[in-house]
C-alpha cells in the first residue's frame, strides 16, 4: 500500500513538532533558557566599602552567620574550635602546601599579625594538608612565619563548611562574637591598607 506524501509530510511534522516542544520543555525544566529568573543579588553590609584593591572581590553579607562548630586541630594535636576565640577579631585563613597562592600570601597574613601584636586580632592560619609529610612540610613553613602559629585540618572539611565552599586559599574574617562578617577567596594582601581599615573597623565594634 502506498502512502501519499502529504500524509508523510503531516506525520513528519508532528513529530517536529513534538521534537521542538520536548527540546523546549527540557530547557525550561534544568534552567538553561534564557528566560529564566536571574539569581538572587545578596545583601552586602556596611563592610563593603572596603572591598577595593587587593580585596576588591572581598564578600561582606549583611546576614550576620555563626562561624561553625566545625573542630579542627592545635599543632600538638588538641581540639580547637572558632568559638575559643569570641572576644577577639579572627583572621581565619585556610591553606595547604600543594596551594600555591596560599604560600604566596603567607608573607601577608605574618606581617597582619606582626602589625596587630598585643591587640584584639587573631591570624589564624589552618593547614588542610593530609598526609604525614605534607604537615610536616607545613609546620616547617609556618615556622619560618612567625608570630603565625600551626593549627590544622586533615579531614580537609572545614573548607567546606565556610562561605567559600572548598575554594583555596580561603580567608574568613570573625568578629568578636564569633559571627563571620566578610569572607574571600583567592590570594590577598593582607597587611595592604584596605586590608587594615577593614580589620580596624571591626575592632572598632562594640564588643
Amino acid at each position: 500500500m502506498k502512502v501519499s506524501r502529504a500524509v508523510i509530510g503531516a506525520v513528519a511534522g508532528v513529530l517536529l513538532i513534538g521534537a521542538i516542544g520536548g527540546a523546549a520543555l527540557l530547557y525550561a525544566n534544568t534552567g538553561l533558557n534564557d528566560k529564566g529568573a536571574e539569581p538572587a543579588v545578596e545583601a552586602k553590609s556596611e563592610l563593603a566599602r572596603f572591598a577595593t584593591g587587593s580585596i576588591a572581590r572581598l564578600e561582606t553579607p549583611a546576614a550576620l552567620t555563626p562561624a561553625p562548630a566545625y573542630v579542627f586541630k592545635t599543632r600538638d594535636g588538641a581540639d580547637a574550635r572558632l568559638s575559643d576565640f569570641r572576644g577577639k577579631v579572627v583572621v581565619v585563613n585556610l591553606w595547604a602546601m600543594w596551594c600555591a597562592p596560599c604560600r604566596t600570601e603567607m608573607p601577608t597574613l605574618q606581617h597582619l599579625a606582626e602589625a596587630y601584636e598585643g591587640k584584639d586580632l587573631v591570624v589564624l592560619p589552618i593547614n588542610v594538608d593530609a598526609t604525614p609529610d605534607a604537615i610536616a612540610d607545613a609546620k616547617s613553613f609556618i615556622d619560618v612565619h612567625d608570630p603565625l602559629p600551626m593549627y590544622s585540618d586533615p579531614k580537609f572539611q572545614l573548607p567546606f563548611e565556610l562561605p567559600g565552599k572548598g575554594k583555596m586559599p580561603q580567608t574568613v574574617l570573625l568578629d568578636r562574637q564569633g559571627r563571620i562578617r566578610a569572607h574571600f577567596s583567592g590570594e590577598a594582601d593582607w597587611a595592604s591598607p584596605e586590608a587594615r581599615a577593614l580589620i580596624d573597623a571591626l575592632l572598632a565594634e562594640p564588643a
